[in-house]
């Protein structure tokens, strides 16, 4: 298998082969299982209420995420709920991604650095977890992409009104699904100096990137009221920082060496002009300043003359782009800045998971690009079919190497728990006029999720469903009302995290709970189910004896 010229030729093709590529990879294994976890569960749930209950959540809670949360319903409500309705958009928004950073690379610094950003993008670890995940974060990358891509070609020279507008509307779409997502204005303004973009280029981002701002800061100030959401985040540490160092590390040596070639500056070796514009069309040159025919983009009569020593018909080399960044240039600040930027938010609040900024291994990727560019151009400098089989050996090496991972991200044990799984042990369970406990009350998403399984039951702690109080978990009662009710039953079914997902019970009323539970009830079946715990208990004395 080897790289076709005819492919390298084409840039539509660049972009939709890594495109296809990402949504197979998507595909592969979606339902893991027919799993959910509990952050999709949140989706699902609010997902399935009607437009005010989602309204009104929002007032109260993750704020944050209503772009998506409102999105999600409208699919749901076309589509039906299912875990291919819930993940079917963010294979999508990564596919969308990894043609994005192909075009990005090829634009450039050849197809061949543009093929390997795109295909790279699709197998990073990281990005195959988020890949099938009913969460925001491939949506954010997704738009993240595009505004870059709408930034190079800005800085190439190709600016119009309609690009900084569609910049600043995918900034700001972005920014409404995560707004820790604007932490990729200062990765472009780096760009821009790095590149040294002209000024008018310079005003004119200015002003989008300040009109998307804007739009995104009202949503940011309301969702500070809600910090509380992320108050399990932990404080930052040493140990946490062992991933960004590894990212910036390889990314440092991508950018590094790409320098070293010309494929991460856009210069072609020994010359001090940018490969794709001393070819004019993408392609790249050999030490000679002779271009490569296999990367032309150009009509194919002109390819056929190009390179030859001697000929009439060599190509003479237009002046450079003005502006034209290089692929570091690019992908050096959209790893690096997103990564200490919220290192720097962490230190004075904890934010720090890496699924924020998860669009930063967009740069990741194309920096990987250009570490198979710089492949590619070794092996040519001694055989140039050879080297049309770098590109093809180099990700089937990768994937055989990520198999086992790739494995494991698409089983339920990639995930913390599984409500789905719970559900149906509940829905095996369950005799008819049994109480239902949940500890904590946010493990109640087992029956929002699927409120068939506990037909027949009772939710003998809740005072106001979820719905009626703008909330993801609902109301519960008092300890003392929570104790009257479970005293009044025979039979309750809990539901609860599995040991070592389990946190410490620190409120009054699931201490209330299990102290009950402990005194009064008998356990008679405890089983753990995919990191959820599901228990039967039966009275020791005739319910009502106190």
């Amino acid at each position: 298998m080897t790289c076709d010229p005819r492919v390298l030729r084409r840039p539509l093709l660049v972009g939709l082969i890594p495109a296809v590529w990402t949504v197979v990879l998507g595909l592969w294994g979606l339902s893991r299982q027919n799993s959910v976890w509990r952050d999709e569960a949140a989706t699902w749930q609010v997902a399935r209420r009607s437009t005010g209950d989602i309204v009104r959540m929002l007032e109260h809670v993750d704020v944050v995420h209503s772009l998506y949360y409102l999105c999600m319903h409208g699919l749901f409500a076309g589509f039906g709920p299912s875990t291919t309705v819930l993940r079917l958009p963010s294979v999508l928004a990564v596919a969308a991604a990894a043609a994005c950073v192909a075009l990005i690379g090829h634009r450039l610094a050849g197809a061949y650095v543009g093929l390997g950003a795109g295909l790279a993008l699709g197998l990073l670890p990281a990005v195959q977890f988020y890949l099938q995940e009913g969460r925001p974060y491939a949506l954010v990358a997704a738009g993240s992409a595009v505004s870059t891509l709408l930034l190079v070609n800005a800085l190439r020279g190709r600016a119009r009104k309609r690009t900084w507008a569609a910049y600043a509307c995918a900034v700001l779409v972005c920014g409404w699904l995560n707004w820790l997502a604007l932490l990729i204005l200062p990765a472009h303004l780096i760009t821009l100096l790095w590149s040294r973009a002209p000024r008018g280029v310079r005003v004119r981002w200015a002003v989008a990137a300040g009109a998307a701002t804007a739009g995104v800061l009202p949503l940011a100030l309301f969702s500070l009221d809600q910090s509380g959401q992320v108050s399990w985040v932990p404080p930052l540490t040493w140990h946490m920082m062992i991933g960004p160092a590894i990212l910036l590390a390889i990314g440092g040596l991508g950018g590094l060496l790409g320098r070293r070639t010309g494929t991460g500056t856009g210069t072609a070796p020994g010359t001090g002009m940018g490969t794709a514009e001393r070819t004019g069309v993408g392609g790249r040159t050999d030490r000679t300043g002779r271009a490569d025919r296999t990367d032309l983009a150009g009509p194919p009569d002109l390819a056929n003359r190009a390179g030859r020593p001697g000929s009439a018909g060599t190509v003479e080399p237009p002046g450079p782009v003005t502006g034209s960044p290089s692929v570091a240039a690019v992908g050096l600040p959209l790893l690096v800045v997103p990564q200490l930027g919220l290192i720097a938010l962490s230190l004075v609040k904890p934010l720090f998971v890496d699924r924020y900024i998860l669009f930063s291994l967009l740069g990741l990727a194309l920096l990987i690009g250009a570490l198979i560019g710089r492949a590619v151009d070794e092996v040519a400098r001694r055989s140039r079919p050879a080297a049309r089989c770098v590109l093809p050996v180099l990700v089937a090496v990768a994937l055989v190497a990520l198999l086992p991972q790739s494995l494991a991200k698409r089983s339920p044990a990639s995930r913390v728990d599984d409500v789905l799984a719970a559900a149906e042990r509940t829905r095996q369970l369950k005799h008819d006029g049994d109480g239902v406990l949940f500890i904590p009350a946010a493990r109640r998403d087992t029956w929002l999720v699927t409120p068939d399984a506990f037909t027949g039951t009772r939710d003998i702690a809740l005072a106001e469903t979820p719905e009626k109080s703008g909330t993801l978990k609902g109301v519960e009662a008092s300890p003392a009302r929570v104790r009257a009710a479970m005293l009044a039953q025979r039979r309750i079914l809990l539901v609860t995290d599995a040991t070592g997902v389990a946190r410490p019970t620190r409120g009054r009323r699931d201490r209330t709970k299990a102290e009950v539970l402990a005194t009064h009830f008998t356990l008679v079946s405890d089983e753990r189910i995919r990191g959820r715990r599901v228990a039967v208990y039966e009275r020791l004395a005739p319910a009502g004896g106190g």
